[in-house]
């Protein structure tokens, strides 16, 4: 640990304002900003927080930010992190009823577009970086593309939970020459006891919740409805809908057109799906205020990834000089770049790009970040002119 918390804060509220595209994106995000121009991991510790990161339920977009903090500066980094990274996005969403007539012209439709785009470039930039370093020989190329082919063929954002699990057991298998994992060990101030607290934290909380929920919209109960999809979802933001939508549609608290409208609002906007929970909060008439309904919501929704992710990094320093570790990893990393090659394809070109001048416009975003190494900044600048210039004339 060598920064402080307000060091994490500033370049994580940066990133919370500006990491668009979803938690695909946000990897690529952080690879650029964190491990390319501040040095803050290495690569291959980077590839171990993505390996934790996957295997856990939760969004492994969030808890990667937060292990970055809390790698970076301790417990107060970890918090701090993630309360930067997510405290925008839970605004805007809050926020949401008052700017969505904003969002419904020409002009905001326009602006969302360009959004997307910039996924396009942030994302593509990604797969090139990351499968240069995480897939340097043949082997390891061919678990990314059995993995990218497998996941669009699925075609289940569910699917992707067995794909890295059949990345491990490939790399297990295949991966024999992979650098042991302890060379560049992930050093956290808290050991194995903390981590195994930690855990039970997380279970307790999960029974004790359940046991003092109701079927009305109380405290007690909302807090148990975000924490246990929190808690059981695999696979990024976008799997945690249907849990929600069980918890929060089909008893009543929420009406399905509402549900949906602030779903969408999520996709324009920057930081983590898992965000999507202060709006829920928000309509739900728990009788205690949207913003306390708001405020528990989030926080409910996040804990017990970061539980989880706070339990695993100490406990995987147990294992990471084992070199059967070494080979998994290589395997999980490898599939990764696969998930990320295929959510590339697949939502991301298929639902962005739908023009060859959208096509130009995301080549020159991915030009800004690979060839004239660009803030990310620069390119949802780039993207949303582009998008927006025609609607203005």
């Amino acid at each position: 640990m060598n920064g402080s918390a307000a060091e994490v804060f500033r370049v994580f509220l940066k990133l919370g304002l500006t990491s668009f595209g979803g938690p695909i994106a946000h990897l690529g995000y952080y690879r650029k900003a964190l491990v390319e121009r501040r040095h803050w991991l290495s690569e291959a510790q980077y590839g171990q927080l993505l390996a934790i990161c996957q295997f856990l339920p939760g969004p492994a977009s969030c808890q990667t930010a937060y292990a970055f903090g809390l790698l970076r500066a301790g417990w107060a980094g970890g918090i701090a992190a993630f309360v930067a990274f997510t405290l925008p996005s839970a605004l805007l969403l809050a926020g949401f009823a008052s700017v969505l007539p904003m969002l419904s012209g020409a002009i905001g439709t326009a602006a969302i577009h360009g959004l997307k785009l910039v996924a396009c470039a942030v994302v593509a930039d990604a797969v090139l970086n990351m499968a240069r370093k995480l897939c340097p020989d043949a082997r390891r190329r061919t678990i990314a593309v059995l993995a990218a082919g497998a996941t669009l063929l699925a075609g289940s954002a569910g699917f992707q939970i067995a794909v890295v699990l059949a990345g491990a057991v490939a790399g297990l298998l295949f991966c024999r020459g992979a650098p042991a994992t302890g060379d560049a060990p992930l050093a956290v101030a808290h050991g194995k006891p903390a981590g195994l607290a930690l855990f039970a934290v997380f279970l307790g909380l999960l029974m004790a919740l359940g046991w003092a929920a109701s079927p009305e919209p109380t405290l007690a109960s909302v807090a148990n409805a975000f924490y246990r999809s929190g808690a059981l979802v695999f696979g990024g933001g976008h799997v945690v809908l249907p849990l929600l939508q069980e918890s929060v549609v089909q008893t009543g608290w929420v009406s399905d057109a509402d549900f949906l409208a602030g779903y969408g609002a999520a996709q324009a906007i920057p930081g983590p799906v898992f965000a999507f929970s202060a709006y829920l909060g928000t309509i739900i008439p728990s009788g205690h205020g949207s913003g306390l309904t708001a405020l528990v919501a989030l926080v409910c929704m996040f804990l017990p990834g970061l539980l989880l992710v706070s339990a695993a990094l100490p406990l995987w320093q147990a294992i990471s000089h084992n070199p059967k570790a070494a080979r998994a990893i290589a395997g999980v990393n490898a599939a990764v770049v696969g998930l990320l090659g295929a959510a590339l394809y697949d939502p991301i070109l298929t639902s962005g790009v739908r023009s060859g001048v959208d096509l130009a416009v995301a080549l020159v975003g991915f030009g800004l970040l690979a060839v004239w190494r660009r803030s990310p900044l620069w390119v949802v600048l780039w993207c949303v002119l582009a998008s927006v210039f025609p609607a203005l004339i």
